[in-house]
């Protein structure tokens, strides 16, 4: 398959393996968990993860597209758009999270560390979509226009997370429910200050998925003699 050998390029195949691997450590743990239980409540975790994996399918895509194509072309613009519309579902795992107030007390830490290895490998996939994508913005506009881009994502998928998680929308329904979506984002804008939540929730999600790409970014970006000397330290030790 195309995806598969633009996945697996030099450039991103480490990363790409990385959360592949993750990803079936998670699914595997939701599958012993309904073995276990004999209950399927969070079977849904590993369609979340699916999803998740979506904004990074078209990112990878658009990069390719980029790459090949001398002039942006409508297939460049639709995986972009794509990629912009499933970007919400990566980080929307977090927000599982509320599940453990409601069912199972007696399974807290293990439903915990399992919503939580779903949620953080659902995050780095966000965050490696978000840096190809930023590429492609530094190329085209220059670095510090990409790091504007950065923010402008982040925060649009805060809002998409609040649609998700409190309106109940879908990406899916911008083709099969698109008057209703559109109402319930109206009825947002038209008292943005209803409540705290439906205020607070989209600016701080935003925020934390802004802060926290901010610090894998520097974190992906330290210098080899940093590392060389690291080693050389544990090495003594």
């Amino acid at each position: 398959m195309k995806i598969l050998k633009i996945a697996l390029k030099r450039e991103t195949a480490m990363p790409v393996l990385a959360l592949t691997f993750a990803s079936g450590v998670c699914t595997s743990l939701v599958i012993a968990r309904i073995i276990w239980t004999g209950r399927f409540a969070y079977s849904f975790l590993i369609w979340n993860l699916f999803l998740a994996w979506l904004p990074l399918v078209f990112a990878l895509l658009a990069n390719d597209e980029y790459r090949n194509a001398p002039r942006r072309t409508w297939r460049f613009y639709g995986l972009t758009t794509a990629w912009l519309l499933f970007l919400p579902n990566a980080p929307y795992i977090f927000t599982d999270l509320t599940h453990l107030m409601s069912r199972y007390f007696s399974h807290f830490w293990v439903d915990l560390v399992l919503i939580l290895s779903c949620a953080v490998t659902g995050l780095v996939l966000s965050f490696l979509s978000l840096y190809l994508m930023q590429c492609i913005v530094a190329r085209m506009f220059g670095w510090l226009t990409s790091w504007l881009f950065i923010a402008v994502a982040a925060g649009l998928s805060g809002f998409g997370i609040y649609l998700g998680r409190f309106l109940r929308f879908n990406t899916w329904d911008v083709l099969f429910q698109p008057m209703e979506l559109f109402h319930g984002i109206g009825r947002w804008a038209s008292d943005p200050l209803a409540n705290s939540t439906s205020f607070a929730f989209p600016i701080l999600f935003g925020t934390f998925l802004f802060i926290a790409y901010v610090m894998l970014y520097g974190l992906t970006h330290l210098k080899p003699g940093v590392m060389h000397e690291t080693r050389a330290v544990m090495r003594e030790a």
